[in-house]
This record gives structure tokens, sequence and C-alpha cells, in this order.
């Protein structure tokens, strides 16, 4: 039996075949091109990210035999389409969770922020759903709402599998959009009249692990059942294995994002964390904290992009651990504004410390302290908020492949950070749901008998030099913010 799980990210998708011992037996990855047409503005071709499905599929099914069981969707969050009901064509590029193109709007929205905040869990802010499907609406769309579509990458993609049979999201992907209560488990009425989304649109919410339709469009697939669908961080919470509160995952991507599941209790922060959905041991949902981290593994591509300082990703580690320090710079990577906690929409980066010494190297360096630094900022208030000792980080992502940065990230948080042997979870996540729900895997404690840590890293730096360095990265944050 496989599972084959959809991956659809910022950059590309990935798809995955998953056997019942929770081994990748295949796995393809196509990128999609990214559109900036102002300053700011992030947007991608939703028939485009269709096509990366189609063709990672075909990719990954070719010389495959074996039955496919179901199939699990994870997806970016956020990122906004709106579609014809009938000809399912976009009437718009797919606006994506970086764009910063409704920040005006949100200001505009600060004396609703206490009412939003308490329905959703969210702060208002142009990272979120709802301004973006406002845009559209107003920008370049007149026809009547009735006609029309709205979906995070999850509901497109299950629109596109079913032939648009099927209009639906779940509970992780609902609760990022500004328009879903998760008090009430329910659009909200008011919120959607407050941006102009009539309630048509919207798609039907379900639990991760349920019956999504079944897949009509790619005759490999014909009939196959979509049996799990969950935004990608908390599909990385699940592939983790975080089912009990207190339980905490970081996935190092684009972003970092840091998930604490919190179970029945919903812990509202005071200072810049997010209230969201989550998912249990029965793939229905509970509450999470949220620690959202917009620049992590996309400050490592500027070094190799724009400073062309290094050649690969790799190249990083090798030249953080060439020098012993920083020689005191500090890099605050605020390229599209800070995120939690500190939410400044307005701030850029800095580079701080620099002398006539400083050099490639110490620049490198101090881009990968800055990934484990915001990742303290986080994982530290959460602690807080959420009057819970963490003893562990749960780590996934590519950039967790990084030695230095893993053991830097423990020695900052004086804290045990566990990376699995598939660091790939926010797909395993997928996968475990769907075959949760079609009974290739009985329980939950079959996934954890399959689930393997590749290594954990102890904290080996020393008390003073710690408060050393956070004091200094406590400078670096001062001036780069804006409030």
């Amino acid at each position: 039996m496989l599972i084959l799980t959809i991956d659809q990210g910022t950059t590309g998708t990935t798809t995955m075949l998953v056997n019942r011992d929770g081994r990748i037996v295949d796995r393809a990855y196509r990128e999609f091109k990214q559109h900036y047409p102002n300053p700011g503005w992030v947007e991608h071709d939703p028939l485009d990210i269709w096509r990366t499905v189609l063709d990672s599929v075909k990719a990954v099914c070719t010389h495959v035999s074996e039955p496919i069981t179901a199939v699990g969707i994870t997806n970016q969050r956020e990122t906004t389409v709106v579609w014809d009901r009938k000809t399912g064509e976009p009437v718009y590029n797919a606006i994506v969770w970086q764009c910063r193109r409704t920040a005006d709007r949100c200001h505009e929205l600060r004396s609703e922020a206490a009412t939003i905040r308490h329905k959703t869990g969210l702060p208002v802010d142009a990272y979120f759903s709802a301004t973006k499907v406002e845009w559209i609406l107003k920008h370049v769309s007149d026809r009547s709402p009735e006609t029309l579509c709205f979906g995070t990458i999850d509901s497109w993609l299950i629109w596109q599998l079913t032939n648009g049979q099927v209009h639906a999201t779940d509970y992780t992907n609902a609760s990022r959009t500004l328009l879903y209560n998760i008090i009430d488990r329910q659009w909200d009425a008011d919120l959607c009249r407050m941006f102009g989304i009539h309630p048509a649109m919207l798609p039907e919410v379900k639990p991760s692990a349920a019956d999504y339709g079944h897949i009509t469009s790619i005759p490999r697939l014909h009939g196959v059942p979509i049996a799990g669908v969950v935004g990608d961080q908390q599909a990385a919470l699940f592939g983790q294995l975080c089912f009990r509160p207190g339980q905490v995952k970081n996935t190092y991507g684009t972003g970092c994002f840091v998930v604490m599941n919190t179970g029945d209790s919903t812990i509202f922060s005071d200072q810049g964390l997010i209230t969201t959905l989550a998912v249990n041991a029965e793939g229905g949902p509970c509450y999470a904290l949220e620690g959202s981290i917009f620049i992590a593994g996309a400050a490592v591509q500027w070094l190799r992009d724009e400073l062309k300082l290094i050649q690969n990703a790799a190249e990083s580690e090798a030249a953080a651990m060439s020098v012993d320090d920083t020689g005191g710079v500090y890099l605050v990577p605020a390229f599209v504004g800070l995120g939690a906690p500190h939410w400044d929409m307005d701030a850029r980066g800095t580079l701080v410390g620099i002398t006539r010494g400083t050099n490639r190297k110490h620049i490198i360096r101090a881009t990968l302290e800055a990934i484990a630094y915001q990742t303290y900022d986080v994982v530290k208030l959460m602690e807080t908020e959420s009057a819970t000792a963490i003893p562990a980080l749960a780590v996934d992502g590519g950039a967790t492949a990084n030695n230095f940065l893993m053991q830097f990230q423990a020695d900052i948080l004086q804290t045990d950070i566990h990376r699995p042997a598939i660091i790939e979870t926010t797909a395993m996540g997928a996968a475990y749901l769907a075959g949760l729900r079609t009974g290739v895997w009985k329980s939950t404690d079959e996934l954890s008998a399959i689930h393997q840590i590749d290594k954990t890293f102890h904290p080996q730096m020393d008390a003073d030099r710690q408060h050393q360095l956070l004091a200094g990265w406590q400078r670096a944050l001062r001036q780069t913010m804006t409030r």
C-alpha cells in the first residue's frame, strides 16, 4: 500500500510516495516561476502550480505498479486564489503569503484588530488571506460573487483533482484566512461582511483526516480518495508526532515556523504569537500557538543569489565553522518586515557591527546565527505565554541538514534539538493523515513505531557566552525596528 503526498510549497511542488513502513519510495520536485509585479508584491500563476502537480505526480507514478491507497495534500498557507466556479479559470494570479500589497489596508483596520484577533487568533496583517481576496474582488473582478470560488492552495488543488466536484478546505487552512472563527469553528459572517466576501465563495471546512472526494482528473489516480488535507506547518507538527499539549516543532524553510500543540486550550498571546488550529491524534482540530518568522532559509538564498558569497547552501556550514565567531557582526533579515514576535511590517534588513576586519565568512555565519536568534525569541515567548517549559525542540526542513546551525540553535536555546531521519516531515504529516483515514495505519502508536531520530544536538555553550550573544542580538534588533 502506498500513500501519495502532494506538498505544494512557495517555490515548487514535491510529490512523494510513502509506504506503510514510513519510507519514501520515490519523490519528484518541480519549481514554478515567482512573479514580482511591483515592489513588495509576490504572485504565482495557479495554473503553473497545477502543472507542477501533474508533472510531479506523473514522475513518481511512471514506474510504480503497486496500488496507491490514498492521497494527502499539504500546502503553503494563506496564499489566495479566486477562480470562476463554472470554468475553473483563475480570475487573477494567486497572491502569495509573502505579498505586502495590502499592508495599507491592514493599517486602516487597526481599530478592528482586537475583535478580529478574538475571533480568529490572528493579528491584522497582509500575511493572511482576507485582505488578499478583498483586493482581488475590488481590482480585477466585477462578476457576481456567487459565480466565484475562493480558496487557499489546498482548495484550488482539490477542485482541480476532482474536476470541480469538491470545494473544500480543512480547519488548519481555514484558520489562516482572517475569516474563520476558531472558537465557534465556522466562517464568521461579520468578518466576511467586513472584507466584502460573499459566503457562497467559501469552501466547506472539514477535519484534516476526512473524505475530500475522489480524483477524476489524473488517469493513473482515478478513483483514489483524497483523505488528508493540512496546512504545511500543522502538517509538520503532525509529522513530528507532536500530538500532546506542550510539544513543539520548528520548520526551517523559506521562513521558520515554530508551532506548539496546546490541545483544547486557546492561549491568546499578548506579545505577537498566533493562536491557530492544528491537528490532534484523531485527525480532528485542536489548538496551537505559532510564531511565524518570515525569513530563514531565504537569507541563505540571499547570500547565494544576490551577494554571491556562496555557490550553494551547503557551503554555508563549512564557512561558518571556519571562523570562531562573527566578529561582532549581526544580521537582522527583515527583508519583508519582521514577523513574530515583533510584527513590524515596516522594518527592513540590517547588517550591524561591521569593521575593517569583517569578511565573507563572518557575514555567512551571522546569517545562520540570525535564524537561531529569531527562533530563540519565539520559543522563549512561547514558554512564557503557555506557562510550559519546552524540554526539547523537534526540527525539520531543509536547513536542518546544516549541523552548525543545529548546534548553534541548541546552544542559544540551551535546549536539546531532535532532528528526524526524514526531514520532510511536512509531506510525511499529510501522508500520515491520509493513511490513518484509510486504514494504512490503525493508530498513531504505529506511527510512533516507525518514526526515527537521526541526531540529537545537546547544548555545549556556557551561559555567560549565551547571554553575551543574545545581548548583541537585542541591540541589533533595536537598530532595525521602526516601532
